[in-house]
C-alpha cells in the first residue's frame, strides 16, 4: 500500500510540474484541464488493472498491458518536459538572486516563463509519446523479413543455399489482431524456407493463451520441417499455480500442443538433417539463461548423440547461454538462434548507422547476427510482445539465413 502512495504522489507532482508548460504555451483552459483529466484516466486505470481488475496479480493480461503502455506513454510525456522546465527554472532561479545582489533593484524577482521554451518541451515530448502510441496501434504488427547469408570453411556441400527460416518469441496470450498473425504466418510461409525454426516462448504463462492461435501456425511449412524449443515462458513459472501438479500439467500440455501444431520440440536433444550423404546436426536445449532465469538447458545432454565434427545449429532460447557456456565449449556450435530480449521492443536501428536499444545494457548480444570465434548466433527480436503492448524501432522479425559455402579462391 506504501508503494502505490509513494506513486501516486510521484505521479501526481510530475503532473502539475508538467501542466505548467501547457498552462504557459495555451491560451485555452480546456487545453490543459482536458490534460489533467486524461493523466487521471489513465492513473486511475493502471491502479484498477493492478489491484481490483478481472486478472489482478501477477498475469499480465492484455488490459493490464494496456494499462501499463499508456501510464508509460504518459510519464515518459511529463519527464521529457519537466527535464525543460526544471532547466529553465534553475535559470530563472539563479538570474532572481543575482539581480538581488548585483542588480540594480534590491527586490527578489524570478523572471516568468518563456512560451517559446513550454512549446518546444512539448514539442519534443509529443513525440516519444506519439511514438509509444503508434507502437500500440501499428508498431506490434509491424512484420519485417531480416535476410542474412553466413560463409562456412567446413559447410557440407550438399547444404550449400539451405534456406533457414527463424521465428522467437511469439508470446500468443498478448495478440489481438487474426488477421495480423494470419498475414505474418503468410510471409514465414512465402520464404520458402528448407526448414522453420522456432526458438522458445511460445505463451506468456499458460498453454491455454496458444488454442485460439493453433490452426493458423499448424499452416506454417517447410520442405525439411519444424523444430522448436521452449523459451522462460514456457514453464509457466511467472504465474501462481493453486497445485505445482496444475503446473506440471500446464507444460505437458504445451508440449503436445507444439506437436499438434507440427513442431519437433527439441527438449535437451538433437537431430539430424540430411541431404543424400551428407547432414546437419541440430541441438535443442531447453531454457538456460544467467541470473534469475530457469536452468533447463542441458548442452552436454542434448549433444550427446553427435559428433564433435558435425556441423552444427544450436536453438537456445537466451543468448547469454552463447555467451556464458556456449562460444567456449569444445564441440564449436557453428550456428546458434536465440531470441528473449525483444530488443525491448523500443529502440532505435538505421542500418549502417546506428543500432540502439536500452536492453544493451542487459545483454551484450540481444539483436542480430553476432560472430565469436569463428561462430555466429543470430538474436532474433521475436514475433509477438509482451509487457509494453507495442513495438517502436525494434519491429516484429522473421530472421531468414542462407547458409554458403566458402570459396577457397
Amino acid at each position: 500500500m506504501l508503494r502505490w502512495i509513494v506513486f501516486i504522489i510521484f505521479y501526481l507532482v510530475l503532473g502539475f510540474y508538467s501542466l505548467q508548460a501547457l498552462k504557459t504555451a495555451s491560451r485555452y483552459p480546456w487545453v490543459y484541464y482536458l490534460y489533467m483529466v486524461v493523466s487521471l484516466l489513465v492513473l486511475g486505470n493502471f491502479i484498477y488493472q493492478f489491484t481490483w481488475g478481472a486478472e489482478a496479480g501477477r498475469v499480465l493480461s492484455r488490459p493490464k498491458s494496456y494499462a501499463f503502455g499508456f501510464l508509460m506513454a504518459m510519464l515518459v510525456f511529463k519527464i521529457i518536459t519537466i527535464i525543460f522546465l526544471f532547466s529553465e527554472d534553475i535559470f530563472r532561479l539563479v538570474t532572481g538572486v543575482y539581480q538581488k545582489f548585483f542588480g540594480t533593484t534590491q527586490e527578489f524577482t524570478i523572471p516568468t516563463r518563456r512560451r517559446f521554451l513550454s512549446v518546444v518541451a512539448l514539442g519534443i515530448a509529443a513525440l516519444p509519446f506519439s511514438a509509444l502510441l503508434y507502437g500500440m496501434y501499428k508498431g506490434k504488427y509491424n512484420f519485417k523479413v531480416l535476410k542474412y547469408q553466413l560463409e562456412f570453411d567446413d559447410l557440407p556441400d550438399a547444404f550449400d543455399g539451405y534456406q533457414i527460416t527463424q521465428i522467437s518469441d511469439v508470446h500468443s496470450g498478448s495478440f489481438d489482431n487474426r488477421a495480423k498473425i494470419e498475414y505474418a504466418i503468410d510471409l514465414v510461409n512465402e520464404q520458402q524456407s528448407d526448414v522453420i525454426f522456432f526458438t522458445g516462448d511460445m505463451v506468456n504463462n499458460k498453454t491455454e493463451e496458444m488454442h485460439p492461435w493453433k490452426g493458423i501456425f499448424s499452416k506454417l511449412e517447410a520442405k525439411d520441417g519444424k523444430y522448436s524449443i521452449l523459451g522462460n515462458h514456457d514453464y509457466g513459472d511467472y504465474v501462481q499455480w493453486e497445485t505445482e501438479a496444475l503446473k506440471r500439467q500446464n507444460l505437458e500440455d504445451l508440449k503436445a500442443l507444439q506437436k499438434e501444431i507440427g513442431f519437433d520440440l527439441l527438449l535437451n536433444e538433437s537431430r539430424y538433417l540430411e541431404r543424400g550423404e551428407d547432414r546437419l546436426a541440430l541441438i535443442g536445449v531447453e531454457n538456460w539463461g544467467k541470473g534469475g532465469f530457469k536452468k533447463a538447458g542441458d548442452l552436454r545432454k542434448a549433444s550427446s548423440a553427435i559428433s564433435k565434427d558435425d556441423f552444427k545449429i544450436l536453438l537456445s532460447h537466451d543468448p547469454s547461454h552463447w555467451e556464458e557456456e556456449v562460444i567456449q565449449d569444445e564441440y564449436h556450435y557453428h550456428l546458434t538462434l536465440s531470441g528473449h530480449t525483444h530488443g525491448m521492443q523500443f529502440g532505435i536501428e538505421i542500418p549502417g548507422l546506428i543500432k540502439w536499444s536500452p536492453v544493451k545494457w542487459r545483454y551484450k548480444y540481444w539483436a542480430g547476427i553476432y560472430k565469436e570465434l569463428g561462430q555466429y548466433i543470430n538474436v532474433n527480436r521475436g514475433f509477438g510482445f509482451i509487457g509494453y503492448p507495442g513495438r517502436v524501432g525494434i519491429w516484429p522479425e522473421i530472421t531468414v539465413i542462407t547458409l554458403k559455402k566458402k570459396s577457397l579462391t
